[in-house]
């Protein structure tokens, strides 16, 4: 269990570094200043969920290093596509926040398997920076839920998506 628990962690640090890189890029491609802002604070606690990553590789005396995040790196794909698309205003960043949501859902589900691991091989002090990430994880997608809601749809939108189907 503890070998697959470090592969585990080791998905997620490779995980979450390759956010760090996607997350400017992400924030320059949005519309409103407050997803772009939302973006930045999240690169900065994204930074802390490294931060607590490498504290619980310490306490088990592994390296956080030698796997690649490959399901990371296809919502980073998905990611980028949405980014480079010829969207506007609302719409645009209604591509970036699904982009983004994926990804926090694809965090939450990692974060609360890995913690799952930890209390079953008595990591208390793991448990507690895991439960601290996965719930910043699960807040964010609340925000980004909230700024979605907020998206206005203009009408000639809403007849052109219409007159497609």
């Amino acid at each position: 269990m503890k070998e697959l628990y470090v592969d585990e962690l080791k998905d997620i640090y490779s995980a979450e570094t390759q956010l760090v890189k996607a997350l400017p890029k992400m924030a320059k491609a949005a519309v409103s200043a407050e997803l772009r802002n939302g973006f930045q604070e999240h690169l900065a606690q994204t930074g802390g969920h490294v931060t607590r990553l490498e504290r619980i590789f310490e306490g088990l005396g592994e390296k956080p290093t030698g796997k690649k995040c490959e399901g990371m790196a296809g919502l980073i794909k998905e990611g980028g596509e949405a980014a480079e698309e010829d969207y506007e205003g609302d719409v645009k960043d209604s591509a970036l926040i699904g982009a983004a949501q994926r990804v926090e859902h694809y965090e939450i589900a990692a974060y609360g398997t890995a913690r799952a691991m930890a209390e079953k091989l008595g990591d208390e002090k793991a448990v507690q920076l895991l439960t601290q990430t996965l719930q910043e994880e699960k807040d964010t997608d609340v925000k980004l839920s909230k700024l979605s809601d907020k998206m206005k749809v203009e009408a000639d939108q809403v007849k052109a998506f219409t007159a497609k189907r």
